[in-house]
């Protein structure tokens, strides 16, 4: 059985097929066509694998450009699609965050990976992968260049989380000859402890997963395990659980079907 999931998110679109046990991946720039980059990027992993789109049975498709997709069998919303993701990648999670280029979720999960309740911030880039990526070119280095760099450097408070005012501080900061590694630690203290006030809102935090863009910056994540006080676990290709949860979610419509006739 072959079944898709395909998360079009504001800065990547990711596919996901899955073949019995086996799993196939594709990641692109979303670009300015959901659309398109959506389609192609779906196309070109069946060509890859030999594959055409007569043999998946089921394709859901989820993030923001997810209505744009011309193909899909299901529109799910992103929520339940990182919730099912996690589940399947790790077991017994009851907390995920997600943060990715555009907005931060944190959702509460149960056993099954059922969404019990979410928090969303999604107003602002504030704390997300495009507000590294601001600060970074600001600061002259790649962003994942981040966490090396701020590695054993106390944290220099930020004042503003606003992209463009925090853009603003650090280059008086550079200018002030301040250390980019001291100037880097507070910015990932910043980041955790925004993401952290979302988290509080849901209670205990019990068993986390970190997923997204965001998860693989290492000095986010210990600042974050600090902050709500247990250990924050990333799953293997993070950025993939939004196109994964909707993979599962493909292949369970799928055996329901089977097991109702």
């Amino acid at each position: 059985m072959l079944v898709a999931g395909i998360d079009v998110g504001s800065t990547a679109t990711k596919v996901v097929l899955l073949a019995d046990r086996e799993i196939h991946s594709a990641l692109a720039p979303t670009g300015w066509s959901p659309r398109q980059t959506g389609t192609d990027t779906y196309q070109g992993l069946l060509r890859k694998l030999g594959l055409s789109e007569e043999q998946v049975a089921y394709v859901v498709g989820t993030g923001y450009g997810r209505i744009s997709l011309p193909f899909i069998d299901q529109a799910v919303t992103e929520i339940t699609c990182h919730a099912r993701g996690v589940a399947g990648l790790l077991p017994g999670t009851s907390l995920v965050i997600d943060v990715g280029g555009q907005d931060s979720k944190v959702i509460k999960t149960g056993p099954r990976g059922e969404v019990l309740d979410f928090v969303m911030n999604d107003k602002c880039a504030a704390g997300t992968g495009r507000f590294l990526q601001v600060i970074a070119a600001t600061l002259g280095v790649e962003v994942n260049e981040l966490s090396d760099l701020a590695e054993n450097k106390p944290p220099l408070p930020l004042n503003s989380m606003c992209a463009v005012f925090a853009e603003s501080e650090v280059i008086g900061l550079l200018a002030a000859n301040r250390d980019k590694g001291e100037i880097i630690s507070g910015l990932h203290h910043s980041v955790a402890q925004r993401i952290a006030t979302l988290a509080q809102r849901l209670g205990p935090p019990g068993k986390t997963a970190f997923t997204g863009g965001v998860a693989k910056n290492a000095g986010v994540r210990q600042c974050l395990e600090t902050l709500i006080g247990v250990k924050v676990t990333v799953p293997e290709n993070c950025q993939l659980t939004g196109a994964l949860g909707a993979a599962f979610l493909a292949r369970d419509f799928v055996q329901r079907t089977k097991n109702n006739k």
